[in-house]
Parts: structure tokens; C-alpha cells; sequence
């Protein structure tokens, strides 16, 4: 399969539109545009009978005490875990393009309505569900896309890595909470064919993208 973005190029930077926040020199950050990136796919097989997208963050941090603390930095050679930020399943097999903005164009504070979406498919909750969980102004069930906010003193840049599934099924076999997990465990055994791009972001003004 061949998969690729208008939004930005394999390997390189996203551009602040796509992202939850974006670098602010007064604030150290501030809340971006959230826009979900253009996607596009071909040479599906022919035996396809849906798509599934996940986008996933490898490079978060395993330990947060250190994790936007004035005059501390995240150690780039500190463990790290995923972090889901996109789970989009149960598209049907005649779509092989995903517009900018189509599944999300804003910050939704306690998150978007899920896990239904357009056209039948559906979207999982993103770990931002578990980071806001214990803010009152924020926690709730986040559905679909929210892009990337990394650390603003982590010394590692993030790779967020956007992946499309061919399946052999019309819809993924997974019921109950639509967690990253949940969702990646239900597509062994239904994977015809994969194809993943990356992108890279950080908030760290020293750090070099």
C-alpha cells in the first residue's frame, strides 16, 4: 500500500496547525487549531473490506514528574511509552482519503462526541482521556483526533505515526471502551496490508526538529 499527506511530508515537521498546542513564548504553550491532517492511501487488496487509521506518539514520557516542571527537563534517554491520539476504524473499503479537518478542526475541552462518526464508521477514545482525567476543566471521554501536545522541556522530539489497515472485515470486531489497546488487539488476524508515514513535533525551543 502507498500512503501519504498533503499536510506534511514523511519524516518531517508538523506544522502547528494539526497539533492540541502549539509553542507560545509568553505561556510556553497555548492551545493550536486541532486540525486532523489530509490522508490518502492506494493499492489496497482487492480482498479489502474496510480501513483503519491509528496514530500513536511512541516517544511520551514513562515517568511525569519531570513533565512541564520550570527549571527540569525530560531526560531524552528516559523510557518511554505510546500514546494513542487517533483510533478511526470501520471505513469503508471504497474510501481512500481522509480531507483536513473532516474529523476535527478545534480543541474540544472534555473532549468529542464518539464513538459514532460519518458514514457509518467509528472513532476510539485517545489517551488525552487519561492525562485530563483529573482536571476539572477538562477530563472527559476524548473521541476521535487530538494532536499532538508533547512536553515543553523534553529533550526527545516526538514521532507521531499515522497508520492505515486494509481489513478483511467491514467492521473490526471490538465492542465496550474503544481504547488504543482495545483496538489494536482486534486488528491481529484482520491486517491484509499496512502502510504508516511520520511526522515530527516538539514544543522544546532548544531542541532542533
Amino acid at each position: 500500500m502507498q500512503f501519504r499527506s498533503d499536510s506534511f511530508a514523511d519524516g518531517a515537521a508538523i506544522p502547528g496547525d494539526f497539533a492540541f498546542c502549539v509553542a507560545d513564548p509568553e505561556t510556553r504553550v497555548r492551545l493550536g487549531r486541532n486540525v486532523n491532517p489530509h490522508l490518502a492511501w492506494s493499492d489496497a487488496p482487492a480482498a479489502t473490506r474496510s480501513f483503519a487509521i491509528v496514530c500513536v506518539d511512541p516517544d511520551v514520557p514513562s515517568v511525569g514528574d519531570d513533565v512541564n516542571q520550570e527549571a527540569r527537563t525530560v531526560a531524552a534517554e528516559l523510557p518511554r511509552v505510546d500514546f494513542h491520539h487517533w483510533l478511526l476504524i470501520d471505513l469503508p473499503a471504497t474510501v481512500n482519503e481522509i480531507r483536513a479537518g473532516q474529523f476535527s478542526s478545534e480543541v474540544v475541552p472534555r473532549g468529542k462526541a464518539g464513538p459514532t462518526t460519518a458514514g457509518g464508521a467509528r472513532q476510539g477514545i485517545n489517551d488525552y482521556t487519561g492525562w485530563f482525567a483529573s482536571d476539572h476543566d477538562m477530563s472527559g471521554d476524548y473521541y476521535g483526533y487530538d494532536g499532538p501536545c508533547p512536553p515543553w522541556n523534553d529533550e526527545r522530539v516526538h514521532r507521531y505515526v499515522f497508520t492505515v489497515y486494509a481489513l478483511d472485515v467491514e467492521q473490526l470486531p471490538v465492542s465496550g471502551a474503544l481504547t488504543g489497546a482495545a483496538v489494536r488487539a482486534a486488528l491481529a488476524g484482520h491486517v491484509l496490508a499496512e502502510a504508516s508515514l511520520t511526522g515530527r513535533y516538539t514544543l522544546n525551543p532548544a531542541v532542533t526538529l
